[in-house]
């Protein structure tokens, strides 16, 4: 699956409108950074990324076993680590009230890192950039 999206950055610092398909949203950099806190910033738009992407796929997954869960949350904590190159994504993931028992807990687990985010971010990523 392929996506395309457009960031458009004027002069105004760091406020940016991004727009995929048909929906937009816009992302900004918080005030101490120099932007204007209106938006996600990109460290959390990547971490928003993995949450809903998990709490989709987590939902498609009950949804076609029949559970009842109404609830599914998903918090990632995102860290980056410029001088060793290095990020760490912590999910954890609750369902709220609702009990779950061991063997669902391990096959919940399973179905999280299937996620096409998870996936993508715990493969090789190439990036390739040119100027038009």
């Amino acid at each position: 699956m392929g996506v395309t999206v457009k960031a458009s950055l004027g002069t105004e610092n760091y406020y940016t409108e991004v727009i995929a398909g048909d929906n937009s949203i816009i992302t900004d950099e918080p005030i101490d950074k120099g932007g204007g806190n209106k938006g996600f910033n990109p460290f959390e738009i990547l971490a928003t990324s993995l949450a809903s992407c998990t709490a989709a796929t987590l939902r498609m997954y009950t949804d076609r076993k029949g559970w009842e869960i109404p609830q599914i949350n998903v918090v990632v904590d995102l860290k980056n680590y410029p001088q060793s190159k290095t990020a760490q994504f912590c999910r954890i993931i609750d369902f709220g009230t609702t009990e779950i028992s061991e063997d669902m807990k391990d096959r919940l687990l399973k179905i999280a890192d299937a996620c096409p985010i998870h996936k993508i971010l715990t493969n090789d990523i190439e990036i390739l950039t040119k100027i038009s």
